[in-house]
């Protein structure tokens, strides 16, 4: 099994990047460059993205994405980092947080989807994303990006649609209905201290103030901070909001060890 990094150097505390369900690890360059000069940043490609390769049918659920987050922080030698964990990459931020609680150092939680057995669905379609990398992959790519995040730097908009179609359409597809049957919130529960959540305060799944309240009650450990004038993709819709965000919670927790208490 090849997993595949960027690693961006530095005599640094460590910070890994877990990003979302088709988001490479480049599609974060933007933010692993700008927290390079405080961090080694490595930012990963999960199994069926970007240059990693896709494992086979079942091995797209938390508990694997968490081991290759672990054989990749030991590759780069990374001791108990800070986890940056976006969308998909959240979930895994969080599950890796409670498998391996003596591999890591504070877990931000970055708009995790907030689905699970019995919750409600996730509100991008399976189609959707099924559709974003077939249209790259005929070269559509950012035309379709263009439209959907018209404030996207012309940077963003082409790191997307050149590395969404090195997305797998197995790996998304099964990662996808894992949104389903795989429950965040017993994870969330569990996790302990440093642990922060960012939302954005116009995603989807945090407008509903029941959502915040319902996640404050299920882990009062957890440190949770919105972004204003952000949806789910955070640091494209408000990247200074999201670093100041960012910030504000590992100022107080980056020398934290995990379980030693909360915010």
């Amino acid at each position: 099994m090849v997993l595949h990094y960027l690693d961006y150097g530095g005599d640094l505390p460590g910070l890994v990047v877990i990003p979302g369900i088709t988001s490479p690890a480049a599609t974060w360059d933007f933010v692993a460059r700008r927290l390079a000069s405080e961090f080694h940043v490595v930012s990963l490609d999960l199994r069926g993205r970007g240059l990693s390769d896709p494992g086979e049918a079942g091995e797209h659920g938390l508990p694997t994405y968490a081991e290759d987050v672990l054989a990749v922080q030991q590759a780069a030698k990374l001791t108990r980092p800070v986890l940056l964990g976006h969308s998909l990459g959240a979930r895994v931020a969080t599950a890796f947080g409670v498998l391996h609680p003596d591999d890591r150092g504070p877990v931000l939680v970055i708009d995790p989807p907030l689905t699970g057995p019995g919750r409600p669905a996730y509100p991008t379609s399976l189609e959707s994303f099924l559709e974003t990398i077939d249209r790259a992959r005929s070269g559509l790519g950012a035309d379709d990006v263009r439209a959907r995040y018209p404030h996207w730097s012309d940077e963003q908009v082409e790191t997307r649609a050149k590395w969404v179609q090195t997305c797998t359409p197995e790996s998304v597809r099964e990662s996808y209905l894992n949104f389903d049957r795989e429950d965040f919130w017993n994870y969330w529960r569990a996790l302990q201290p440093p642990a922060c959540l960012i939302y954005g305060e116009l995603s989807p799944m945090y407008v509903e103030l029941s959502n915040i309240s319902d996640l404050r009650d299920a882990n009062p450990f957890a440190a949770l901070i919105s972004v204003a004038n952000a949806g789910h993709m955070i640091p494209w819709d408000n990247f200074e909001g999201f670093l100041a965000a960012l910030r504000v919670f590992l100022e107080t927790n980056s020398d934290a060890p995990a379980g030693d208490g909360g915010t």
